[in-house]
């Protein structure tokens, strides 16, 4: 086996071990102790929209996802989370299956399928979206789902810090039956909330799709202040052994809220957003064995307005225009330009 890969097994098993060995020693005053709920709660998200093309002269009519999810938990510290989509684009994907056990208050282990802890933009959630359509870095650059495992921890020295690490398969979710490697893939996070307005994030990660190393650098800050939200993100992709030039991936957007709080209308949201990539490769060999292009760079302007209905129910209208710029010789995909969206999106 792999040096690297038993060293690296065995420094994560020495901080799991003294992870348990910790939290054997606190002391538990049962008299305090909260009781836990075990039924399981059930969350769901519906987006369904409407993108028109301009420059074609066609639209069409997309459920964009259909998530459901169940939580809960089966003991003081130990929780778990399925989430199923009835259609990603029109197909069935199981997204998260874990377990998580919290033997401290401000630690977790978590084992299974789940959002690995990298980038800003690609951890959100579909309800958590401020656009209709994805950033560059949340769909083509950044790697969001993956299995393996992860620790996580928040300690407040000046300032809350949360440190999340752990390691993967590496290769993403359709391919873990047959899936043996004996490579290190792995990412890391680290949040940094420097105050109520400001959080600052540090990411990296490792994978490998094929049979190629590919190391991904990702940086970013959000601001909020009063009804003002911005944020910036940068990230950089490197192929091992030069087998393919490093992507730049860019996402910058504003967002400004007017608070109505009407009966029926919760607020109106005014956004634009900028973000760009370089070439950019997935990962996967063609016949040659040699990596290749697979979304071609890219620049995008997106505004848009976001009406949200009320709570309890979060009920968002998305309206969006995206502007598209490539290249000379680019090959552009159907999906992947000037475009008009409005999308509902439904979280319960």
């Amino acid at each position: 086996m792999n040096n690297r890969l038993i060293a690296l097994i065995v420094a994560f098993l020495t901080l799991f071990t003294s992870f348990t060995a910790y939290a054997d020693d606190e002391e538990e005053d049962k008299e305090k102790e909260e009781k836990v709920d075990y039924r399981p709660t059930i969350n769901g998200t519906i987006r369904a929209k409407y993108e028109y093309q301009p420059e074609i002269s066609k639209g069409r009519f997309q459920v964009r996802n259909a998530r459901v999810s169940i939580t809960g938990n089966v003991a003081k510290t130990v929780s778990y989370k399925a989430e199923i989509d009835l259609s990603d684009e029109g197909q069935i994907k199981m997204l998260d299956a874990f377990a998580r056990w919290k033997p401290i208050n401000n630690g977790s282990f978590t084992i299974g399928q789940m959002r690995v802890p990298f980038t800003i933009d690609a951890h959100r959630s579909p309800h958590q979206q401020y656009f209709a359509n994805r950033s560059f870095i949340a769909k083509q650059v950044g790697n969001v789902r993956d299995v393996g495992a992860t620790i996580g921890y928040t300690f407040d020295p000046a300032f809350p810090i949360t440190l999340e690490a752990g390691i993967f398969n590496g290769s993403g979710l359709t391919n873990q039956k047959d899936f043996w490697s004996g490579q290190i893939n792995f990412s890391a996070k680290a949040q940094f909330q420097f105050t109520d307005e400001i959080n600052f994030v540090l990411s990296v990660q490792k994978i490998r799709p094929d049979s190629i190393n590919i190391y991904m650098y990702d940086a970013g800050i959000t601001w909020k202040w009063n009804n003002w939200t911005a944020e910036a993100e940068f990230l950089h992709k490197v192929y091992a052994g030069d087998s393919f030039n490093s992507v730049q991936s860019v996402n910058a957007f504003v967002n400004y809220d007017f608070m109505i709080r009407k009966k029926l209308l919760h607020k109106i949201s005014a956004l634009a957003r900028f973000d760009y990539m370089g070439d950019h490769s997935d990962g996967t060999l063609n016949e040659q064995r040699q990596l290749y292009i697979t979304d071609y760079e890219r620049k995008r302007l997106t505004v848009g307005a976001t009406f949200s209905i009320a709570k309890p129910f979060r009920a968002d209208l998305r309206l969006n225009y995206e502007n598209y710029f490539y290249n000379d010789g680019a090959q552009i995909q159907v999906s992947e330009q000037d475009k008009i969206v409005a999308e509902v999106m439904i979280r319960f």
